[in-house]
């Protein structure tokens, strides 16, 4: 996406221009502008959904589900993938910065997912009817002209497969309309309190081509207010032996210091996200429509999003440049039309993901030199060191490059919707490819103590990583009476997903020291030599070329007949669902499901780790869909018990190297509900809340066990039977109040949004060398007020997010295994107020 600030400009530009010279077009025909599309209302409480792969009422949809509409998304200020999870109680997520998320539904969580070579998702992310669910971390797509977000709990894998194993989050775009010219153009401005100021705009345009044909335009830039301060400091490392006390033992020197001045800096995390949206909808005839959409977006994160509590509130001591630039672009083309009386879809896209990033690393420096202290810390056990010998500063910054590219291709059938039985059914492709970089640099490090051909890199990963899914997929509802209905779905899977490439430490061929590490097993000296020896076992061997460019040579893969061949994990089988539904009268439904998920198993790039298993989850699951007093109530709800087994979990092992197992088995019991009053005398009201008792139901042993025993010894059972699954808080509520009264000509509105959450654990592991519990992620209380006036086609509206300026931890990091010494709190941004302004045309 080149120059994505011009395409922005442009797209503005068109809606302004476009929206100029056809206001009084909209006028002289009659057509008053209209207000942004909810998502099909039919009446009060009535939504329009897709979460069977038909357009249905949502009161009609035997599954627990929340939809925010146009409307809810507006009023609610809802900009990213934060704003709407906040309004999902079933959802939870873990996060180090805006597009380094992963997202949880119902509690399946393990935590310590998103590593670019762990496992899948568990939560499938649609955008329209293409998936976009990436390995890296959620796409946080810029959230505006969207018709609405859709959060499917529960495992929808018939419909939706292999990433889609606790739930699904759909984002529904609108489209093109082929009614009349309108548009919108919305700005905010805001001021972060302890941070600075910031703001966005926002503008699309829809326009007719032909009685056949409308585009539909949207553009965007949004600038996020820093608010972390990075405060200066300094580190000092061990240094060289002097002497030895009188019962013997070393003494050393302080050693080298390093000071972060040249990054002290104050609202060091800011964010500008910029990019836009063009979607074409022809009519080819009566019966076919085709759809084609291009979505770009470019975002650049400055600085840490974590506060280091050790320093000071919203404060952090870093010493290297850290940045993230992540953007993307997805091309997608959906073909709807019909065989006779039958609906046929095929839905196709095409999506590019770029990553570059910086960290700072020195937190890994801190800890090691403490954890070698006796041995004189880095710089006697380790070997920092320049060409000529002298030593070098220990710190390390990760240089990171990512490339995504995801193809994904799904055609399905489905029979009349008005007949008694009905069927759904359909092939699904997709492929997943990953290019990862980590580069691990010390500045000044010699050639010889380096990754061969990499002078300065202490570590490098370069690898290239492939997931292939496969799927075939059918779903049939038969009316056994009228208010009666049964539903079966089946779904063969089939994946095979690859790893190959370079991970590791170089090989100094004069050493010892093979390198600065001193490691003499890990990195080229695994690397294959022809013959399919290894650089450790047959130094004097002819050398692979690499299998993956950029990379020395190739130590993760198998040598076979001359080459290296990527390591592979495969499997297919089937997951089902079961569903009844007892229509009790046009208002009451109650409905029982049965259903199965699953997410495909992978590679571990250490070696000596075998590949880790797909897990399954198993749904049992009660719920209802109920409106009251002639609708003006909506009330809906499950409860659920969901069995977890052999779940996949991560964590950072020995010398902070991912590691992913398959752990014991875990059961979750919830309830889940919402409630809507819809308004009575302009006053509106709605609350959903989550109960969720989530626990594993056998010991999670430090070494793999499958009798789940562990040893006898203290650390060998890092979480007992019992304890809670990690990140998902026991309880999760919202609730809005809005009020509504005419004002002259217009409306004014008073809006009272609260979000409440208990506490969590932000790990499941305790620490491999400590009986410490991880980090808690502590209760807390959001509330967000607004007051606006809406005339004619001006919006204008006041607002104040956490108002009383709470620091709600959403995550707890550290920078390696061994760095529980900072532990960082990723937490809610501090009060902001700001006024934003909208116009309609």
């Amino acid at each position: 996406m080149r120059e994505p600030r011009r395409v922005m400009a442009a797209l503005l530009a068109g809606t302004i221009l476009t929206g100029a010279s056809t206001a009084g077009l909209a006028q002289t025909t009659g057509t008053p502008p209209p207000t942004a599309a909810e998502p099909t209302p039919l009446g009060p409480q009535e939504i329009i959904v897709t979460a069977q792969k038909r357009s249905e009422n949502l009161q009609n949809v035997p599954i627990s589900i929340q939809a925010l509409g146009t409307q809810k998304l507006e009023q609610l200020n809802v900009a990213n993938f934060n704003d709407f999870t906040k309004q999902l109680p079933s959802v939870s997520f873990q996060t180090s910065q805006p597009g380094s998320t992963s997202v949880y539904i119902r509690g399946a969580a393990s935590g310590g997912d998103g590593n670019h070579s762990g496992s899948l998702p568990s939560v499938g992310v649609y955008l329209d009817e293409q998936p976009v669910t990436t390995i890296g971390g959620t796409l946080d797509v810029h959230i505006y002209d969207i018709a609405r977000i859709e959060a499917l709990s529960g495992p929808q894998g018939t419909l939706y497969g292999a990433s889609s194993e606790a739930g699904t989050l759909r984002i529904i775009t609108n489209k093109p309309d082929f009614g009349s010219t309108y548009g919108a153009i919305d700005v905010e401005g805001n001021s972060v309190n302890k941070g600075a100021m910031g703001g966005k705009i926002e503008g699309f345009i829809n326009k007719p081509l032909s009685d056949n044909a409308a585009i539909r335009l949207v553009g965007f830039y949004e600038h996020d207010a820093g608010y972390i301060y990075n405060v200066a400091g300094s580190r000092t490392f061990t240094g060289l032996k002097t002497g030895e006390d009188t019962s013997g033992n070393p003494i050393y020197a302080p050693g080298i210091t390093v000071k972060n001045d040249a990054f002290v800096e104050k609202n060091y995390n800011d964010v500008d996200v910029w990019g836009g949206r063009a979607a074409l909808k022809i009519d080819l005839n009566d019966n076919w429509t085709t759809t084609a959409t291009v979505f770009g977006q470019d975002q650049r994160n400055h600085g840490s999003f974590g506060s280091d509590a050790s320093v000071g509130d919203l404060k952090v001591q870093h010493f290297l440049p850290e940045y993230l630039h992540d953007r993307f672009v997805q091309g997608a083309l959906t073909i709807e039309g019909k065989i006779g009386n039958w609906d046929l879809t095929y839905a196709g896209a095409y999506l590019v993901r770029k990553i570059n990033q910086s960290s700072d690393y020195t937190d890994y420096a801190e800890a090691y030199d403490a954890m070698y202290a006796s041995y004189g810390g880095l710089a006697n056990y380790f070997y920092y060191q320049d060409n000529a010998g002298n030593q070098v500063a220990p710190l390390q910054q990760i240089i990171g490059k990512d490339k995504f590219n995801k193809l994904s291709q799904e055609l399905r059938i489905s029979s009349p919707s008005d007949k008694p039985f009905r069927v759904v059914g359909g092939l699904f492709y997709q492929r997943q490819y990953h290019n990862i970089r980590q580069d691990y640099q010390v500045a000044g490090l010699g050639s010889a103590l380096s990754v061969n051909g990499f002078p300065g890199t202490l570590w490098l990963t370069q690898q290239k990583r492939v997931d292939k899914d496969y799927a075939a997929f059918g779903e049939a509802a038969y009316d056994i009476l009228p208010n009666l209905t049964l539903t079966g779905g089946l779904r063969y899977y089939k994946f095979d997903n690859s790893l190959i490439g370079f991970f590791g430490f170089g090989r100094n061929p004069n050493g010892p020291p093979w390198n600065a590490a001193g490691s003499s097993r890990t990195g080229v000296a695994g690397c294959f030599n022809s013959d399919g020896t290894t650089v450790r076992d047959n130094a004097a061997g002819t050398l692979l070329p690499p299998a993956v460019s950029g990379s020395p040579c190739t130590n993760l893969g198998v040598f076979e007949n001359g080459k290296v061949r990527a390591r592979r994990a495969k499997d297919d089988g089937f997951i089902h669902r079961l569903n009844l539904t007892w229509k009790v009268d046009p208002d009451h439904m109650l409905y029982a499901t049965w259903s199965r998920g699953f997410r495909p198993g992978g590679i571990n790039r250490r070696g000596s780790l075998d590949p880790y298993q797909p897990d399954y989850l198993t749904n049992y699951e009660v719920g209802w869909k109920t409106s009251w007093f002639d609708h003006k109530v909506r009330w809906n709800g499950a409860v659920f018990v969901d069995d977890w087994k052999s779940f996949q979990y991560s964590f950072l092992g020995q010398n902070s190297f991912t590691e992913i197992h398959n752990g014991p088995n875990a059961r979750i019991k919830g309830i889940e509900s919402d409630i809507t009053i819809y308004p009575v005398r302009g006053l509106t009201l709605s609350a959903t809340g989550a109960y969720l008792d989530a626990k594993i139901r056998n010991n999670l042993c430090a070494v793999d066990d499958p009798t789940f025993q562990c040893g006898p010894n203290p650390g060998d059972i890092v979480a007992p039977k019992g304890t809670r699954l990690p990140v998902t808080p026991r309880f999760k509520m919202n609730a809005t109040a809005r009020y509504e009264w005419e004002v002259g000509a217009g409306k004014a509105h008073l809006q009272a949004n609260w979000t409440h959450s208990s506490s969590a654990s932000s790990a499941l592991r305790i620490g491999v060398s400590t009986t410490d519990a991880p980090p808690l992620l502590h209760a807390y209380d959001l509330v967000d007020l607004a007051a606006g006036y809406d005339w004619s086609n001006i919006t204008a509206e006041l607002f104040a997010s956490n108002l009383f300026d709470k620091r709600a931890q959403f995550s707890s990091i550290e920078e390696c295994g061994a760095c529980s010494q900072r532990p960082y709190y990723v937490v809610a941004r501090p009060r902001t107020i700001g006024v934003r302004v909208g116009y309609k045309f």
